[in-house]
């Protein structure tokens, strides 16, 4: 599946600017740098359709992205950026926590996390709430192509053990590439079609 007539539908920084409710939504978090945008680019076959920064903790709004008026992929602030300051921070958490909560046409969650390291407590907490809220975790290590071969197994064994992902998804990805693009993808179709399913009971 490729995706067309991808565009930014818009940036909201509280529930009263978010779009309707009309079409389902696929949303990804992750720590701030953690390659959200490039993921987003990379889906859709667009080189800017999301705009990537080499400075941490840019993104400050929570970005809906239409993709063909089937469904959004929802680009929420990213955590973790310790050099913010804390009124920043609380800020941001308010925002994606108020999203993820409050969010009635959410039918899946992808978390990022970098695959160079190992998890961190942030990376921890979000994937519990992510399964204390009913979603079943679909996780994107990312950046695998700055991985040594030998860095591999070790470094996707470690995400595997510290995020407790045991049945769940853990996908590798890269963005230069495109290495676990399909298999988003595909997970993002079966969410979507899960959700017309659900909708039509």
């Amino acid at each position: 599946m490729e995706f067309i007539n991808a565009n930014i539908e818009i940036s909201a920084v509280m529930p009263s600017q978010y779009p309707d409710t009309s079409i389902r939504e696929v949303a990804l978090v992750g720590r701030s740098n953690v390659g959200k945008s490039s993921l987003i680019n990379c889906l859709c076959n667009r080189k800017s359709l999301a705009r990537t920064s080499a400075t941490p903790g840019k993104t400050a709004t929570v970005n809906f992205y239409n993709i063909d008026g089937r469904y959004r992929l929802v680009d929420l602030p990213g955590y973790g950026y310790a050099k913010r300051s804390k009124a920043e921070i609380e800020k941001w958490a308010g925002m994606i926590e108020t999203y993820l909560k409050k969010r009635e046409n959410l039918y899946a969650v992808i978390q990022l996390v970098d695959s160079r390291h190992a998890p961190s407590k942030d990376d921890i907490m979000m994937v519990d709430w992510i399964r204390n809220s009913g979603y079943d975790p679909i996780v994107v290590a990312t950046k695998m192509d700055k991985l040594k071969k030998s860095e591999i197994e070790p470094n996707l064994t470690r995400i595997y053990e510290d995020l407790e992902l045991d049945d769940s998804v853990l996908i590798p990805f890269s963005s230069v590439t495109k290495e676990g693009r399909e298999e988003i993808l595909e997970l993002i179709e079966m969410a979507v079609n899960k959700g017309k399913e659900d909708n039509n009971d």
